[in-house]
Formats: structure tokens, sequence, C-alpha cells
């Protein structure tokens, strides 16, 4: 995680412009994730943010659900100085520089989202992770994901990383994608196939899991306890 941290940490200030050009539709990606929350606009609800970024998410549950208490976390530290910044009108939300993969809370939460963070864990760790996440929430609480996925068949796969080429070509030059962006989903991602998670989560005791969102290789998925 240590290469990956430190490309996060050189991307930061960047990555909000960067994002909509590499993730495709992912204002609507984030967007669908947020509006799968199942909760009252005036509820007041505690939220855990994984792999927070810059604070888009967190900042569309905000804008949502205005009396949430969110948990932001990331491992880049320049990633969470830009969320203070973009979530500075905000005084209910705590910022912790931490990996996930070691956290420890003694509050549950009603929801846990994260996007774009579970896919640069080995699959034998997302596998366990599901396990650990659900222990974060309280009763009834939910999980919901936006990332990076496989399909079912190396058939789909190719497909889908046809198409994601061909949205980073509509804005990024080819020798970029090619020696940039490629290279470094080879070396730093490892997604999953979406069926492997959903799997997952059913064994780590989540219910009524399904998919909320899907563009060939990025979907939004979740859960509740």
């Amino acid at each position: 995680m240590k290469h990956v941290k430190n490309h996060f940490e050189e991307e930061a200030e960047e990555f909000d412009q960067l994002i909509q050009t590499i993730i495709p539709f992912y204002e609507d990606m984030v967007s669908a994730l947020v509006l799968s929350l199942p909760f009252h606009p005036k509820e007041q609800i505690k939220i855990l943010d994984l792999g927070c970024g810059t604070g888009n998410i967190s900042q569309k549950i905000k804008e949502k659900f205005p009396n949430a208490r969110i948990t932001c976390v990331d491992l880049a530290e320049n990633m969470i100085k830009m969320a203070k910044t973009k979530l500075s009108p905000y005084d209910d939300i705590e910022y912790l520089r931490a990996d996930f993969r070691e956290l420890e809370f003694q509050e549950e939460y009603e929801a846990v989202v994260s996007s774009l963070a579970l896919h640069h864990l080995s699959p034998e760790e997302q596998r366990s992770f599901y396990r650990r996440i659900i222990g974060f929430l309280k009763g009834g609480g939910v999980f919901y994901n936006a990332d990076n996925i496989l399909g079912s068949t190396p058939y789909l796969n190719q497909v889908y990383m046809d198409k994601w080429v061909e949205f980073m070509l509509q804005y990024r030059s080819r020798e970029e994608v090619e020696e940039i962006w490629l290279p470094k989903h080879r070396e730093e991602d490892f997604p999953s196939p979406l069926h492997h998670h959903i799997q997952w989560m059913k064994e780590a005791g989540f219910t009524d899991v399904d998919v909320v969102w899907k563009y060939y290789m990025f979907g939004v998925y979740g859960g509740k306890k």
C-alpha cells in the first residue's frame, strides 16, 4: 500500500479534476451511493467514510443529510488536507489519517461508505474486510461501496477494459493512458469480480445485498446488517 499512498499524496491537489477524466460518470456513481442511504434527510446519523479522498462523498452526504456526523479516514495526509478544506463549512466531521485495515472503533455507525479504495487491497484482504466492516455498524446499518470491479469471465473483463480506455481517450492522450494509467492499474489495483463481493458480503452476515449502479468495470453495491 505504500506506493499507493505515495501516488495519492502526489495527486491530491488535482484529484477532483483528474477523477472526472479517469472514472466514467464519476458524479453519477457517487450520487448513486449517497441516494442508497436509507435515512430521513433530517435524521441524526453517524457515518464512516473509508478512503475519503478529497471528501467528495462526505460532501454529498452532508448536502443530503445535514445532521450527519461523519468520520473521514484516508491513508494520504494530502487527501485529508484537501477534504478538510472542502468540508470546512461543517464542524461535525472528524478526520483520521490511517490505514483502514488497522482501524478499531469504540462506537458503531448507521452507515459505512467507501469509494475507489477497497480494490487496493488483495482479494483475501477484501474478503476479510467485510467481516470487519459489519462490526463497525449498528443493527440495521448499511454499507455501500463505489469501486473498480471485474466481470465474471475473461471476455467480459476485456470488454470492460476496452470501455474504460475508450472513456479515458476522450480526455487524455493515448500516450498518457498507455504509459501512466494502465500500468498504474496493473501494478496497484486488485479488483475482484462483482459476484465475489456479493458472496463475501453475504458470508460476513450482510443481508439485502445488491448492485445499485454499474458501468462496466465500475459499480456501486452494498447491503444491510
